[in-house]
């Protein structure tokens, strides 16, 4: 599935006009009027009249830089390089070091305490795709153009006393500056840069987290997460572990102590839903796709400095139900439907309904242009960046997604390439698989080919929170023992083109609300379900046994096990499906369940 939303993630992002992306930028130099007869500008979040223009420019650079070095697509980086040499020429336009989309005047309003529409914010994307472009696809003009915004900021900031820095902070959003100047001071090493990076620390946040107050409840999620980011970039850069603190302290905050819904969300209408009690919260707005994605990227911080695979749990139940659940959509179409109609698609959806009768409300391709159109292109181009780990000798296989990892080891060239293992036999061809294999296998099979080139390599498989039982361990199609600690299956070995086979035998379970145990939603291994229905209806049945009323349904078509439930034994039953397989449908996620026979 993963490289499927990455294609569909690169034709829109090769479908937008450069002309179109660079709109603002000239617009705000000079070098464009408005007054011209064009008729496809964006619209939305995007358009010319709005405040926060521009924007997405900034996600886009950087989805395709990490889409250029993930996939080594020429086209993108010809037209991200094309966009990044325009803004410079916008740069030089402004004066040299101004390169934004939106007025100088903005900041200076806002300084002043006049509201504006996140004008640090916008300026953050842009700086955060710019320096993507270098870090990803080697534009040394990118850096340079960062550098020069950065001297614009360093002079904004320096006669800024905290009070009224912290005030700006509370009128609105600066997005993930304190991470950007963090990044920038981990390639220039020039003091203005961290000097930039500790102004815009957030002591109004970061003091009461380091204390474990709960200032989150009520609190809009997607402000303050980007700012916990800077904490975390800052104690990677610094060594100073007051940051890392404030990070752990605000995931515990956020995540363990708060308890979530079956996707793996806390917010409702934007903001943290309160502690044990997310009952009274479901609606048409829970879960913003951009919190899903910047807690998602929160957890990849807390992986790389701790390996707990919690953090990795956490991502992949996010994923599933989530970004797949979120953006990309599109109907499944053979050639017994209707030819003379398109199939319908969905691009992103803004917010995630978890309230009975919920139904997805799908953003446009041109007007729309809303913040999460942004992270939907991010996080769309970095599935790779949390499938594999390194440390020393040893490979930590967080994800379970196909995927290829080429490294070396003490000079060595070590090699993995992981594979789905469909577990489907053949149509045609009798096999064991279709012998052994008549229902639809209770487990995820993953193949991996391992070569550590003549070198002893050891390899952490995660062993995820949803298993049920134990796994099982092939090698070369023979059953091999392994080592189980810390959240790991372990083996290590001198490989060549070895096949391992790594089974994961799964389950459907009950999520129950944390205030209302008899309220729960159904999760198949890491996937959570949804039934397609518009009623709140009751289940009849043991709540401790899922699998007594939910039941396989069209299990399978052609060479392909189909992932579909249904219940059985209630006054009216229905179906359930992936929570990521709905488009346009009304569901239902959480249902009461009593112990009463139908």
């Amino acid at each position: 599935m993963a490289s499927i939303k990455r294609e569909r993630n690169i034709q829109y992002l090769l479908s937008l006009k450069s002309d179109n992306l660079l709109l603002p930028y000239r617009f705000e130099a000079g070098i464009y009027n408005l007054t011209s007869k064009k008729t496809d500008f964006h619209w939305g979040w995007d358009s010319p009249l709005s405040q926060i223009r521009g924007t997405f420019t900034g996600h886009w650079l950087s989805a395709a830089a990490k889409i250029y070095r993930n996939t080594n697509n020429l086209q993108i980086k010809a037209m991200a390089d094309e966009i990044v040499k325009e803004i410079q020429i916008c740069q030089r336009e402004n004066g040299g070091r101004w390169a934004f989309p939106i007025p100088e005047k903005y900041l200076s309003w806002l300084k002043n305490g006049k509201r504006v529409w996140a004008p640090q914010y916008v300026c953050h994307k842009v700086m955060m795709g710019l320096l993507d472009m270098y870090l990803y696809a080697g534009n040394e003009v990118a850096l340079n153009i960062v550098r020069n915004c950065a001297d614009w900021f360093y002079d904004f900031a320096r006669d800024i006393d905290r009070e009224t820095m912290s005030d700006m902070m509370d009128l609105e959003e600066t997005g993930g500056m304190m991470e950007l100047w963090a990044d920038l001071y981990s390639i220039t090493k020039e003091p203005k840069h961290l000097e930039l990076m500790i102004r815009y620390e957030r002591p109004r946040l970061f003091e009461p987290i380091l204390n474990h107050m709960d200032v989150l409840t009520n609190v809009h999620a997607n402000i303050t997460i980007p700012e916990i980011h800077g904490a975390a970039r800052a104690y990677e850069v610094t060594g100073e572990e007051r940051y890392r603190q404030i990070a752990e302290n605000y995931w515990e905050l956020a995540v363990e102590e708060r308890g979530s819904f079956v996707t793996g969300g806390q917010t409702s209408g934007e903001i943290w839903t309160p502690i044990k009690k997310q009952s009274a919260r479901l609606g048409s707005r829970n879960q913003e796709h951009c919190v899903v994605y910047n807690m998602m990227r929160l957890s990849q911080y807390l992986y790389r400095w701790t390996g707990d695979k919690k953090y990795a749990d956490y991502w992949e139940q996010n994923l599933y139900n989530g970004i797949f659940a979120q953006g990309y959509w599109e109907e499944n179409r053979d050639f017994l439907m209707n030819e003379d109609l398109p199939p319908q698609k969905g691009l992103i959806t803004y917010y995630l309904p978890l309230e009975a009768g919920g139904q997805k409300k799908w953003g446009s391709e041109t007007n729309h242009f809303w913040c999460c159109h942004g992270t939907l292109v991010q996080a769309n181009s970095n599935f790779h960046e949390s499938i594999y780990y390194v440390a020393d000798h040893t490979i930590y296989i967080a994800q379970y997604i196909p995927s290829k990892l080429e490294i070396e080891v003490e000079g060595a060239a070590v090699r993995v390439i992981q594979e789905k293992d469909p577990q489907a036999g053949s149509l045609i061809k009798i096999c064991e698989t279709d012998i052994h294999t008549s229902e639809r296998p209770n487990c995820w099979a993953v193949k991996f080919i391992i070569d550590s080139n003549g070198k002893l390599i050891q390899l952490k498989f995660r062993n995820p929170w949803w298993i049920d039982g134990n796994a099982s361990l092939f090698m070369n199609n023979k059953k091999v023992n392994y080592n189980v600690g810390d959240g790991y299956i372990t083996i290590e070995g001198v490989f060549s083109d070895d096949i391992i086979q790594l089974i994961l035998p799964k389950k459907i379970s009950c999520w129950p609300l944390p205030d209302r145990k008899d309220t729960v939603a159904f999760i198949d291994g890491p996937v959570a379900l949804a039934a397609i229905d518009n009623e709140q209806r009751t289940i009849l049945g043991d709540i401790n046994d899922p699998t007594s009323f939910i039941i396989p349904d069209n299990e399978r078509e052609w060479i392909n096990w189909l992932p579909y439930y249904r219940t059985i034994n209630q006054p009216v039953n229905f179906r359930f499906v992936p929570l990521y397989e709905i488009g346009y449908e009304k569901y239902n996620t959480y249902f009461q369940v009593s112990n009463q026979k139908a």
